[in-house]
C-alpha cells in the first residue's frame, strides 16, 4: 500500500512550501492557491496590517481544517504498514507541523498578550500535555524515522517563536508597499534563516552567534526591526516543569550609542568594578552580562562608536569573552547583538572612523530599511493606507478615518503630494499627531549651507552618505531636464526610482 495518491502529493507539497516558505513572500499565496484550489480565496500579494481587514486571511482557517482531515487519514495508513520514502516521511512531517501550529498557536498567542501586558511568561503552560500528546500519537510511530526532529518539547518551543515572530514582523512592520514587504521577509529571514528545515535541523540554538546589522535612514523603524529579531529568538522549553527557560519579553536591551558618553557606553555594556572610575561607588552588572543566552543587546548608532570601544567590541564577537572595566576575570556574553545605523559604514572605514574587521563581524546579516519615498514611489495608495493605521495607533479605530481625511487633506493642500518626507515613517507620524492637535503641521525648513551641488568638500570630509550623494545627483538631473522619464533615461534607472529619489526641499533650493 502506498502512503499518497498523485493529487495528495501535490496537496503535501503545497502544505511543504507553507512550512517552509517565508510567510511574507509572493510565494506564500501560489502555495495556499495550489493546496486549496477552487476554495482559495485572493487577498493580495502583500500581507500585511491594512484598514479593512486588519490583515487577517481568510484562507488560513480553510487550510487548517484541510490539514486536519488529511493527517488523521495519513497517520491510519502509516500505522497500518503504508510504504514510505523518506522524501513522504518529510511531506507528513510537515503536515504535521503545519496542523499543530494551527491547532495551539491561539495557546502561544495567550504568552503575547501576557508579555505585552508585563506578566510572566514563564509559569507552567497547560497547554503542553496535550501538545507533548498530539507529538506522541501523530510522530512517535513504530518503525517510522522521520527526517526532522521530533521532540515535543522542541517542537512546542518552536511554534511559540514562530507566533511570536510573525506577531512581531506582521504587526509592528507597517506598510503595503512591495519595499515594505521585502523588509518583513527580510526580517523573518534574519529569524529563521532562508532554510527552515536546516534552521529546524541545526540552528535553532546557534542563530546568537550570527549578529545582525539594520542599516537605513533615520526614521525608517531600525528599532522596531530589532525588536522584531530579538523577540523573535528561541526559547528553549523544559518539558519537566512544563514551562519556557526564560521570559521572552525581557530579553531585549537597547542602548543609544550617539546618546551616551564613551566612558558610560563602555559602563553600560561591560559594566565595571567599584572604583574603576571616579563615581564608580558601587559594582555594577553591564548589559552583555545580565543579557542571558536567550536576550538581545541593541546597540543603536554604532557608527559612531568610539574607536577604543569598537576594539572591545570586536574581541566580543569573536570571542565571546569581556571584561569589566577594572577587572581581569574573563567573563561571557551568550546573547545576541543586533546593530543599528544611518551612516554609510562604507565611508566611515574609509575615512578611518569605523574599524574594518568590526564590520566583516557585522556585516554576514544586513537588514535595510526602506525610506517612506521609496515606499511611496512604488506604490501611491500607500499613503493614505499608511496614514490610516498610523491614525488607529493615534486616535483608535472608531476616529482614525476622521483624522486620516484630515491628515491627507492638509498634506495635499500645504505640503504637496512629492513632498520627500526626509523624517520618513517617523516624520508623517508625527504630522498625524500635529494635525490633530493644531490642525496643521509644519516641517522644518532645509539649511542654508551654501551650493547644495558642490559635494566635493563633504566627500573629501567623508561626511556625505552614499544615499545622500545619489539623491543631490538624481534631484540635479531631474530640475535640469524637469520630467522623470528623461531623467529615469539619462540616468539608466526606474522612473519609479528616479522620483523616490528626488530631494523637494533641495530642489526647490534650486529652483529658486
Amino acid at each position: 500500500m502506498a502512503l499518497f495518491s498523485d493529487a495528495e502529493r501535490a496537496l503535501l507539497e503545497a502544505f511543504a512550501r507553507l512550512v517552509n516558505g517565508n510567510p511574507f513572500l509572493p510565494e506564500r499565496v501560489e502555495a495556499e492557491r495550489a493546496a486549496l484550489g477552487a476554495d482559495f480565496v485572493r487577498t493580495g500579494a502583500v500581507w500585511h496590517v491594512s484598514a479593512d481587514l486588519n490583515g487577517l486571511n481568510p484562507n488560513v482557517p480553510k487550510l487548517g481544517a484541510l490539514a486536519e482531515a488529511r493527517v488523521e487519514a495519513l497517520r491510519e495508513r502509516l500505522a497500518a504498514g503504508a510504504r514510505a520514502t523518506r522524501a513522504e516521511l518529510a511531506l507528513y512531517q510537515n503536515l504535521v507541523l503545519y496542523l499543530l501550529y494551527q491547532r495551539y498557536e491561539q495557546e502561544w498567542f495567550g504568552l503575547i498578550v501576557r508579555g505585552l501586558q508585563g506578566k510572566p511568561t514563564t509559569q507552567p503552560v497547560p497547554a503542553w500535555r496535550r501538545f507533548a500528546a498530539d507529538v506522541e500519537r501523530l510522530l512517535h510511530l513504530p518503525d517510522r524515522r522521520f527526517p526532522e526532529p521530533s521532540d515535543p518539547a522542541f517542537l512546542f518551543a518552536l511554534g511559540f517563536q514562530i507566533r511570536r515572530a510573525f506577531h512581531h514582523v506582521f504587526r509592528q512592520i507597517y506598510g503595503g508597499s512591495p519595499p515594505a514587504a521585502r523588509l518583513r521577509a527580510a526580517v523573518w529571514q534574519s529569524i529563521f534563516t532562508h532554510d527552515p528545515p536546516r534552521y529546524r535541523r541545526a540552528l535553532a540554538l546557534r542563530m546568537a552567534d550570527v549578529p545582525t546589522l539594520v542599516v537605513g535612514e533615520s526614521g525608517t523603524g531600525k528599532e522596531l526591526v530589532a525588536r522584531a529579531i530579538a523577540f523573535s529568538r528561541f526559547i528553549p522549553f523544559d518539558p519537566e516543569r512544563g514551562a519556557f527557560q526564560a521570559d521572552w519579553a525581557r530579553g531585549f536591551v537597547g542602548l543609544n550609542l550617539s546618546a551616551l558618553a564613551p566612558t558610560l557606553v563602555e559602563s553600560e555594556l561591560f559594566g565595571h568594578r567599584r572604583g574603576a572610575f571616579t563615581g564608580a561607588l558601587e559594582h555594577r552588572t553591564g548589559w552583555l552580562e545580565s543579557c542571558g543566552p536567550w536576550g538581545s543587546v541593541f546597540l543603536d548608532e554604532i557608527g559612531e562608536l568610539d574607536p577604543a570601544i569598537q576594539v572591545k567590541l570586536l574581541r566580543v564577537l569573536q570571542t565571546r569573552t569581556f571584561q569589566r572595566i577594572g577587572e581581569t576575570e574573563e567573563r561571557r556574553f551568550e546573547g545576541k547583538l543586533v546593530a543599528a545605523t544611518n551612516r554609510d559604514l562604507a565611508a566611515e572605514m574609509r575615512a578611518g572612523r569605523f574599524r574594518t574587521d568590526l564590520y566583516y563581524r557585522l556585516c554576514a546579516d544586513v537588514v535595510r530599511t526602506p525610506t517612506l519615498r521609496e515606499q511611496l514611489a512604488d506604490s501611491r495608495d500607500e499613503f493614505a493606507s499608511l496614514t490610516l493605521v498610523l491614525a488607529q495607533r493615534v486616535v483608535g479605530p472608531d476616529e482614525a478615518p476622521r483624522l486620516a481625511d484630515e491628515v491627507i487633506s492638509f498634506v495635499e493642500r500645504e505640503l504637496g503630494v512629492d513632498y520627500a518626507w526626509p523624517g520618513n515613517v517617523r516624520e508623517l507620524e508625527q504630522c498625524v499627531r500635529s494635525v490633530l492637535v493644531r490642525g496643521e503641521y509644519r516641517p522644518p525648513a532645509p539649511a542654508a549651507d551654501g551650493d547644495p551641488l558642490d559635494v566635493a568638500a563633504a566627500l573629501r570630509d567623508g561626511t556625505l552618505t552614499a544615499d545622500a550623494l545619489v539623491r543631490r545627483y538624481v534631484t540635479a538631473v531631474y530640475a535640469r531636464v524637469g520630467s522623470y522619464e528623461e531623467a529615469a533615461r539619462r540616468l539608466g534607472l526606474d522612473r519609479r526610482t528616479v522620483r523616490a529619489r528626488v530631494d523637494r526641499a533641495l530642489l526647490e533650493r534650486l529652483r529658486s
